[in-house]
């Protein structure tokens, strides 16, 4: 008698896709186990009821619905990435559940979250004292959500029969989706990680040289490359008050900020003259690089700090950390004069590349957002003429500054809607706006009740779920996600 397969469901490809992830994400809690074997710690049985459990649901899942061989179409894709990055955290939260007494669902949920969106904001205190195998786990996650678990399972979707070009369409971050590095979209997720790799192994290298355990080098490369920000220890970098580990911090916070896809071109030409060539990579650079000698110059006249170099080891490693929506802190910035942090959380939104591993609107949509506006004002003085917004040497497609505008529309919308919903739940304006603006953007540490000295605990559960689904909102770039609402959707 066969087994009994529910393949005439409408959505039973993806069903079918999302249980092979959620078994390869089962894999993936190996690398904490590992970890527990080698220290001989009290959490092995915990991560194998995880693994089990994770892989136990995978299984179920294609079982049911392995019979389906319709290609995903791009309803499909959407429904995917929505489901993975929504059931995922449910899982990656089972160790942190049974391990820490007293994490209910929601917190554990919020945690994984915030790894696997690479946010690094946290609602757990005592993280020194936290097993090594749960703090690896915890950053391990923030690696894998770093270049997105689903490019990663593009690369071997052939093998389970459906095909990944939808999927990494709507995965992948940034305004102008279409061009591909390779001819088949699994070489290109495959170049990718390759890349991806490479440089974390660089980064796990510099940490370790610079003085860090190898485990914590480890783990600091994983929230680094992430640019997650979670950190192994309360004080975040301020536990190790070293300025080469800073060092290494910034270098690497800086080159994760870049589209990873110039790296694979740079690679694949043996130049790297395509990095700086690229107009959003160059703007990225000198916009750090200001903001970087502007805020240490600002720290010392207003004398926060008596010496020059002092004022510029603190700056800089706090405004790259921020602006890239990594949130490590070597300080409590939120002392300082309050334009610094406020200009700092403003940075978080426009500051990384599209293709890059951080959050926000992406510099890209500011650089054509900006040409478009400069444009808007030619044409007031010179009503006929015809000024295409141009970026490098190609011409924009009016469609896709249109769905720039939608896009920047919607993203301020959600801000808006978010702070007034946890105003309405009681936080006071300060927390409100930045733990909104923090979320959304995947940063972490906001200012107020979850400032760098601080974290997410004291929110209500109301309160979490709504960082929760903005850290998920800002993840999936906000229309991945609203699409789904939308019911012309359903009907094609």
């Amino acid at each position: 008698m066969k087994a009994i397969t529910l393949t005439f469901w409408p959505c039973s490809a993806v069903l079918t896709v999302l249980g092979g992830v959620l078994v390869m994400f089962a894999m993936t809690l190996s690398i904490p186990l590992i970890f527990a074997l080698i220290f001989q710690e009290t959490t092995i049985e915990l991560f194998l009821q995880s693994i089990a459990i994770c892989a136990a649901t995978g299984m179920a899942l294609i079982a049911l619905f392995r019979g389906s061989k319709k290609e995903m179409i791009p309803r499909d894709g959407f429904m995917l990435v929505v489901l993975v990055w929504g059931v995922l955290p449910a899982f990656g939260g089972l160790p942190l559940m049974l391990h820490i007494e007293g994490l209910s669902f929601t917190d554990a949920y919020f945690e994984s979250v915030s790894a696997l969106t690479t946010t690094g904001a946290t609602v757990i205190e005592g993280l020194d004292h936290l097993p090594i195998s749960i703090n690896v786990w915890r950053h391990f996650m923030v690696l894998l959500g770093g270049m997105g678990i689903l490019v990663l399972t593009v690369a071997i979707l052939p093998i389970l029969g459906v095909g990944g070009s939808q999927i990494y369409k709507a995965e992948t971050p940034g305004p102008m989706k279409e061009e591909k590095l390779t001819p088949r979209i699994s070489e290109t997720a495959r170049g990718l990680w390759l890349v991806y790799f490479a440089i974390s192994l660089a980064c796990w290298l510099g940490y370790w040289a610079a003085g860090m355990s190898w485990w914590d080098g480890f783990m600091h490369m994983c929230s680094t490359m992430g640019l997650g920000g979670f950190s192994a220890y309360d004080a975040s970098f301020a536990y190790f008050d070293s300025p080469a580990i800073e060092i290494v911090a910034i270098i690497f916070m800086t080159l994760a900020g870049v589209n990873f896809a110039l790296y694979f071109i740079a690679w694949r030409n043996r130049s790297a003259r395509v990095i700086w060539t690229n107009l959003e990579a160059r703007s990225y650079f000198y916009l750090m690089l200001a903001s970087v000698l502007g805020i240490s110059v600002f720290l010392y006249v207003k004398g926060v700090y008596d010496d020059p170099l002092t004022a510029l080891r603190y700056a800089a490693f706090n405004v790259v950390s921020i602006a890239t929506t990594t949130g490590y802190a070597s300080t409590d910035y939120a002392q300082w004069p309050i334009f610094a942090p406020i200009y700092m959380l403003l940075l978080c939104g426009i500051a990384t590349c599209a293709g890059s591993t951080g959050g926000g609107i992406k510099m890209i949509r500011l650089i054509l957002i900006l040409k478009q506006a400069r444009n808007e004002l030619i044409r007031i003085v010179h009503p006929r003429a015809v000024v295409p917004v141009k970026f490098g040497r190609s011409i924009i497609e009016p469609a896709v500054l249109q769905s720039i505008l939608g896009f920047l529309v919607v993203y301020l919308l959600a801000i808006c809607l978010g702070t007034l919903v946890l105003l309405f739940t009681g936080l006071d304006p300060v927390t409100a706006f930045t733990a909104v603006i923090a979320s959304i953007n995947n940063t972490g540490p906001g200012l107020g009740e979850v400032g760098p000295a601080g974290n997410y605990k004291g929110l209500s559960d109301l309160q979490t779920w709504v960082c929760s689904s903005l850290m998920l909102l800002g993840r999936l770039e906000l229309m991945s996600v609203l699409v789904l609402f939308v019911p012309h959707f359903w009907r094609h």
